[in-house]
């Protein structure tokens, strides 16, 4: 009878011993601007993808979504939120990078020169890795802009260029929301890619009374779909990340009048 207690306590300990240790906790945080960031409630149904983004992840996974409405890589650094999220960051965390949309365009305040555009995203990428933690650049994500034939044009050529010039350079994972985005919304075509951006007539929802004719931002299924872009490359890159996304069974629905 010892001898048999002995021997079962002994494969407990062998199994133990060979078990794999649970993951740790960690966090990660998406710097980006409005077509990424959380909504306060007066502006629904616009919605930023990082919203979606965050229910992918099982219980191991926190999203912090720091983007914020107009900013750019220039002014998310002057305002002092990128050295907020540098502070926060453990070793294991994520930070996934998505600017261009307002470093782009020379009449706001944001603008971003080409050069200091490639220098700011250095910059999040070498203090990202200074904390152990794993950077992830994003090309930006399209607006809604289709030519005369009916063919979706990239509005954002240039800067996404320089994201995917910084990524090879550095050896950094990319994203490639640009593209894959557009092929989304060419997918989609001219009149139902209207259903992905905050879109509405008068009088269809209370927050835009005078109705909303938006072309960069999301509604909740273009957040969603977009969320859904992002998460097939996570998938793609085999970043560890994509071994803490929720996995669910999908339920086969039986037809009760099939025989």
């Amino acid at each position: 009878m010892r001898i048999r207690f002995a021997a079962g306590a002994l494969l407990l300990l062998l199994l133990a011993a060979f078990t794999a240790p649970a993951p740790t906790s960690i966090k990660v945080y998406l710097v980006g601007d409005s077509t990424m960031a959380q909504k306060e409630v007066k502006a629904y149904p616009e919605t930023g993808w990082g919203t979606p983004f965050a229910v992918f992840f099982d219980e191991t996974v926190a999203v912090d979504n720091r983007a914020q409405n107009g900013r750019s890589t220039k002014t998310f650094i002057t305002e002092n939120r990128w050295q907020a999220v540098v502070d926060a960051l453990k070793p294991g965390d994520y930070v996934f990078i998505q600017f261009g949309h307002n470093d782009e365009v020379p009449t706001k305040r944001s603008y971003t020169t080409e050069t200091e555009f490639q220098q700011n995203l250095l910059r999040f990428v070498t203090e990202t890795r200074a904390k152990k933690a794993m950077p992830v650049l994003l090309t930006p994500v399209a607006r809604r802009k289709f030519d005369a034939a009916g063919k979706v044009e990239d509005t954002h050529a240039a800067y996404a260029e320089l994201v995917r010039k910084v990524a090879r350079a550095n050896q950094v994972p990319l994203i490639d929301l640009s593209q894959t985005s557009m092929a989304l919304l060419q997918q989609f075509g001219v009149e139902n890619s209207k259903l992905l951006f905050n879109q509405l007539v008068p009088g269809e929802h209370p927050n835009y009374p005078d109705g909303r004719d938006d072309n960069t931002h999301f509604s909740e299924l273009g957040a969603r779909r977009m969320a859904e872009l992002v998460l097939a490359d996570v998938r793609a890159l085999r970043l560890e990340l994509a071994e803490r996304i929720v996995k669910r069974e999908s339920k086969k629905t039986v037809d009760a009048q099939a025989k």
